[in-house]
């Protein structure tokens, strides 16, 4: 009698418990999107899930795809993943994407290209469609080694491919080529003044190269001079260029201000397209000094008045109490990394300049970044900021950082873990890299900068691309370069000690890069709770050829729990865009980056 009483009570035990796990599952809100039979990359290096749920844009549960399939519901959008890699989106730390979304419609990108000759073929293609009253336009993003020729196009090559229609090309933030109709066009000539840079002369006419010398100002001050799209062709402009990033897995992004970039007149297309639900990367700002004598007085109007948080987190000051400074707090501090000219020397008035503009931020308590290439720089700002930190403390308090330090030492490396700072770093020796070694010496470039140290300290650290100009938006790049420790055209910069692992070089692009808008718990993995951005990549990441990380794309992307990019097997799910618009615009014929495989 006590065997059956037994018998009994263990099924009604196991009745019990499948109808409460019935019920539970029952209770549980289905999913609004669901990725299944994927490789899910998680917050353990070698660690993958199969599937993922996401409810309200945000991850909701992550397994296996038995598992997640269950919270299937009437309306859940669901994608079979095909087997790929899947990761948290791309976060750019130091970008300039609000002025490129501007200008992107306007502009011919070299981004990829391989060749000098394709290069000039789609400069004179491109002039052919360019009217009356436009200029073709190269706007920085590429650089002389990505070239097959080992060389940059010379101003014969490009007065040849287009001979009746003014051209600008910028390079980097060093050179400038104008053709002769564009040199007519702007009216330079012997009596011209050239601030901030210098024009070549032969046989007492302009050739039209200009040489940044010492600054890029020179090559600021032609690109102004330069017809600009409508307010109608901006918004446009704008939305092309942010899906641009999506299709190269980027859903996140901090724009580091830029030279020639107002608050806030030239914020409101991106502003507008918030509010109306149509940004794709989540975007944070920090506001720039543009013009030279203003800062202070700029810095005391803006800093103290604007918040953070607005437009549901698409777009919004950088900061989580006030509106974030930089990346140029005054021009005297500016130590442009043009590694084809010597390293520019900072006046004698910066201590004092710099003093008053970062006693401003201190008083508000306000979050900053400081452009600063070299060591030299570094230990002079640093020493500004740490005597302002003992009349105002605050450099524990905010989040503060150093943008770009190529060559900091170790010495300064401690100080700015001791003071509460982070480092941005981008892939500028991609494109630079054989120049420093020709001024500085390979081996100074094996720790230029130094990626691993900077990890092994514990200094906050956030990879970015500081596209537009000085470099290439596109951060396959950046993976590539941090992970290979080789320039664009093949140099070995890196030995092991600086180079770091592709799940290393990805978490720093994503979870990395969230700590500098004060983010890190909302977004960079691929975890319950955090935003549902991410991308279904075009090949495995993790195991195909190091080589080809350079032409990664998404074939996914998803922002916020939505589908803001889709291509190839997912191309069904791809949301609508307008066309592009001027109907002129190299963006329609060639898109931007240049996949050549």
């Amino acid at each position: 009698m006590k065997t059956l009483s037994k018998i009994i009570m263990l099924f009604f035990l196991v009745g019990f418990m499948a109808c409460k796990n019935k019920t539970e599952q029952s209770l549980e809100a289905p999913a609004d999107l669901i990725v299944y039979n994927a490789k899910v990359t998680l917050e353990k290096e070698g660690d993958f899930a199969e599937a993922f749920a996401v409810k309200d844009g945000n991850f909701y549960k992550i397994g296996n795809s038995d598992d997640i399939l269950k919270l299937r519901g009437e309306n859940t959008q669901v994608v079979d993943a095909k087997g790929k890699t899947v990761i948290p989106g791309l976060n750019d730390s130091h970008t300039h994407l609000i002025r490129e979304g501007l200008n992107y419609n306007s502009e011919l990108r070299w981004d990829g290209v391989t060749t000098i000759p394709e290069a000039l073929k789609m400069l004179k293609e491109q002039s052919e469609r360019t009217p009356e009253g436009q200029w073709v336009r190269v706007i920085g993003g590429w650089g002389e080694f990505q070239f097959k020729e080992r060389r940059l196009p010379t101003l014969e090559e490009i007065n040849a491919a287009v001979p009746d229609k003014p051209v600008y090309i910028m390079y980097l933030y060093s050179l400038g080529y104008l053709n002769q109709k564009g040199i007519e066009t702007l009216g330079y000539n012997a009596s011209t003044k050239y601030p901030g840079g210098e024009i070549e002369f032969k046989n007492g006419k302009p050739t039209g190269l200009l040489v940044a010398k010492p600054s890029a100002l020179i090559l600021y001050k032609t690109l102004t001079k330069l017809p600009k799209l409508s307010y109608e062709e901006q918004l446009n402009s704008t939305l092309h260029y942010y899906r641009e990033l999506n299709r190269l897995g980027v859903t996140s992004a901090i724009d580091a201000g830029g030279g020639g970039q107002y608050y806030p007149n030239n914020y409101s297309v991106s502003k507008e397209l918030a509010e109306q639900g149509k940004l794709n990367v989540r975007t944070s700002y920090y506001l720039f000094a543009v013009d030279k004598g203003t800062e202070k007085e700029f810095f005391n109007t803006w800093v103290n008045q604007l918040k953070s948080g607005a437009n549901d987190d698409m777009f919004k000051p950088n900061g989580y109490t006030y509106e974030g400074a930089g990346e140029n707090l005054t021009w005297e501090a500016a130590d442009f990394e043009n590694f084809l000219e010597p390293r520019p020397e900072l006046h004698d008035v910066m201590e004092s300049e710099l003093d008053s503009i970062v006693t401003i931020i201190a008083k508000n308590q306000a979050p900053f970044r400081i452009h600063a290439t070299y060591n030299e720089s570094i230990e002079r700002f640093l020493n500004v900021f740490e005597n302002v930190d003992k009349k105002y403390p605050f450099l524990n308090k905010v989040r503060w950082i150093i943008d770009h330090a190529e060559t900091i030492n170790d010495a300064n490396l401690q100080r700015i873990k001791r003071l509460g700072g982070g480092i941005a770093v981008q892939d500028r020796m991609l494109f630079q890299g054989e120049y420093f070694v020709d001024r500085y010496g390979a081996e100074a470039a094996k720790h230029t900068p130094p990626i691993a140290k900077i990890i092994d300290m514990g200094i906050p650290l956030g990879f970015g691309t500081d596209g537009t100009r000085v470099a290439s938006y596109n951060p396959m790049l950046t993976l590539y370069w941090a992970i290979s420790g080789k320039t664009w055209g093949g140099f070995q910069l890196y030995d092991n000690n600086n180079k770091i692992s592709r799940y290393k070089a990805l978490e720093v692009f994503t979870s990395g890069s969230a700590w500098f808008s004060n983010e890190e718990t909302v977004k960079g993995f691929i975890k319950k709770g955090m935003y549902a951005d991410f991308a279904i990549l075009s090949d495995d990441y993790f195991t195909m050829p190091e080589e080809a990380i350079k032409n990664l794309t998404s074939h996914l992307t998803v922002v916020n729990g939505k589908v803001v990019y889709a291509a190839n097997d997912f191309k069904s799910l791809d949301p609508a865009i307008p066309e592009v618009i001027p109907s002129w615009s190299p963006v329609k014929y060639f898109g931007g980056y240049q996949n050549n495989k």
